[in-house]
């Protein structure tokens, strides 16, 4: 079947092009995307130097299954997930299936031969570009009007929920979320800082909200975030100077509101190298810094951050176990805990997906989703 993708050729742009879409075979499923979220990291696959359809954030329907698929069939709503278990390696048994040692998502650095994916994508001639089999971003390639996936790759739900507010799910909610509450473990009664208040640091933020926390401190350039964080559980804000070096301002602050010489828990969401260690000096002795971002670049730590007792981590994807976890999130949507409806900031049709992209990086945003007829 012919269906529309858009298409990155890794110099910086993209393009909205018809791919064919090849009925799926063996543990493939074939979904109808109803629904796709934009994240930072969608721009930055821009320039990974290879030709990918975008996207790894998505809800939508399944419309055809391969022999194999046991979990789902023709008609299910499902959420996509991008870091796919296979449930057997070490990792998977030690329900760390975020980090599966066989089917991690090839991303900006891995140098496999070309025409070579990971175990966890679907096969590459399932969709033809060109005439051509293409990689889908993340092993799920989300911006699309259809994609084959793995079945692992897909957690079917029956809550009723927008598929916009669906679509992102599988990574912003789940990584902010997750980092506060699997990573982090949160406790009741705690203090939490948040450097970074776009899409995963607002889902920080209703992680420690929902974990108990009574003082949760937003950090943001941004004043247009920081009213978004209020929304989303934040009880003090903190609007830092972008020539604060290291936030050292923001620190005093930090440390001014929540006494104990710093709070419990301080998560970086910037993705600014600067910034890697900025966390580590807003906690106190013995609390948790979390470097949420996934900064690749290197950092330099003065090791007297670290004293006395603190925890520095730096965790992929809220420790994700999908088929755990998205009903875990869709239960606090039901109950009104986790807001999902007014993360969506704005909805966008397809083609409107280069002024999406602009508004996410103009920081309008809570979230961005694309809406597909």
């Amino acid at each position: 079947m012919l269906a529309k993708a858009a298409i990155a050729k890794g110099d910086g742009k993209f393009s909205i092009e018809e791919i064919e879409v090849k009925n799926p075979i063996g543990d493939e499923v074939l979904v109808k995307i109803l629904a796709a979220g934009l994240c930072h990291t969608d721009h930055d696959s821009l320039t990974w130097g290879r030709t990918i359809i975008l996207g790894h954030e998505g809800a939508g329907v399944v419309e055809a299954v391969g022999e194999n698929v046991k979990s789902v069939q023709p008609g299910d709503k499902v959420i996509l997930n991008w870091a796919i278990p296979c449930g057997t390696c070490f990792q998977c048994q030690e329900q760390n299936q975020h980090i599966c040692e066989n089917n991690s998502p090839v991303v900006a650095g891995d140098n496999l031969p070309d025409g070579e994916v990971s175990k966890g994508h679907a096969r590459l001639e399932s969709t033809l570009y060109q005439g051509k089999g293409i990689e889908r971003s993340f092993n799920i390639g989300t911006l699309a009007t259809h994609t084959v996936v793995k079945e692992q790759a897909v957690v079917k739900y029956n809550t009723e929920i927008p598929f916009s507010s669906a679509s992102i799910i599988g990574c912003g909610v789940m990584t902010g979320y997750g980092s506060a509450v699997n990573t982090a473990q949160i406790k009741p009664g705690s203090s939490v800082a948040v450097i970074g208040n776009g899409g995963v640091g607002l889902n920080v933020i209703q992680g420690a909200r929902i974990s108990g926390a009574v003082k949760i401190i937003a950090i943001d350039t941004n004043p247009t975030r920081l009213e978004m964080a209020k929304q989303f559980g934040a009880t003090h804000t903190i609007q830092a100077d972008r020539n604060d070096k290291n936030l050292q301002n923001a620190t005093a602050q930090v440390k001014e509101i929540t006494g104990n010489g710093g709070a419990d828990y301080a998560f970086e969401c910037t993705a600014i190298p600067a910034l890697g260690a900025a966390p580590l000096a807003m906690i106190r002795n013995a609390g948790t810094a979390v470097q949420v971002s996934g900064i690749e670049e290197e950092v330099t730590i003065d090791m007297q951050l670290f004293e006395w007792d603190k925890i520095y981590i730096n965790p992929l994807y809220g420790k994700c176990r999908p088929q755990i976890d998205f009903p875990i999130l869709l239960n606090l949507y039901q109950k009104g805990d986790l807001l999902l409806d007014e993360m969506v900031t704005t909805t966008y049709k397809f083609e409107d997906l280069e002024q999406a992209f602009k508004d996410m990086l103009a920081g309008k945003n809570a979230k961005g989703v694309i809406l597909f007829d």
